[in-house]
């Protein structure tokens, strides 16, 4: 059998590499872009699954539990619309939304990586939402919003995978090497030197910024 990585496309195929996927270890990862063993499909399961149509809109509850948002949650949530009202030239607004962020950020309970843990949540929800956002953008034969979401969904699994291999492995992930963003489709390689070529988008080498430590902390 044939598994397809969903972040690069990479694949492993049984017959050639003369072991099982399934026998993998767990801690394996894409030879192409390092994405996790988790982030690949069977092959003749690439097609979308039927997928409700409707967008989920917001609420006060996080809709996969049916519980109430914790503060980082909200706190998270408040910072981006006021990202949004900077965009629209809405200060006050904005000034108001970053109040509140900090309001919830100081209810947020002390707790080693809890900043990192509540991002590798929200990464994991955004990730789960692509299928309801893609399924729309086809019912409505949006063709540039579909490939917004096969980009964005990449590089969010990669993202996640990155905050992942963080929690597990701490500062040491990041002793001794850089971080490298792909400035096209926002791809994240954590190596010596970037990838010759984008795994997600294909651009050259030269296409990814090198992010300075400080800018991870």
């Amino acid at each position: 059998m044939r598994y397809i990585c969903l972040v690069c496309g990479y694949v492993y195929d049984e017959a050639v590499e003369k072991a099982l996927f399934g026998t993998l270890p767990d801690d394996w990862k894409c030879p192409l872009c390092g994405a996790a063993r988790s982030d690949f499909r069977p092959e003749k399961q690439q097609e979308p699954a039927e997928a409700n149509t409707s967008v989920p809109l917001s609420s006060s509850y996080d809709e996969d539990t049916d519980q109430p948002y914790s503060p980082g949650q909200l706190s998270a949530i408040c910072s981006n619309l006021a990202r949004g009202c900077e965009k629209q030239y809405k200060q006050e607004e904005a000034a108001l939304f970053r109040e509140l962020s900090d309001y919830f950020r100081s209810a947020v309970p002390a707790a080693p990586n809890a900043g990192v843990q509540m991002i590798a949540g929200i990464l994991q929800d955004d990730i789960e939402r692509y299928a309801s956002v893609r399924a729309a953008a086809v019912s409505e034969n949006d063709r540039g919003a579909q490939r917004v979401c096969v980009w964005g969904e990449k590089v969010t699994r990669v993202l996640a995978n990155t905050v992942g291999r963080y929690l597990r492995e701490g500062e040491a992930m990041l002793e001794d090497t850089d971080i490298w963003v792909c400035t096209v489709c926002g791809f994240v390689w954590v190596s010596d030197q970037a990838p010759e070529m984008c795994p997600v988008c294909k651009v050259p080498s030269w296409k990814f910024e090198k992010i300075g430590r400080s800018a991870v902390r």
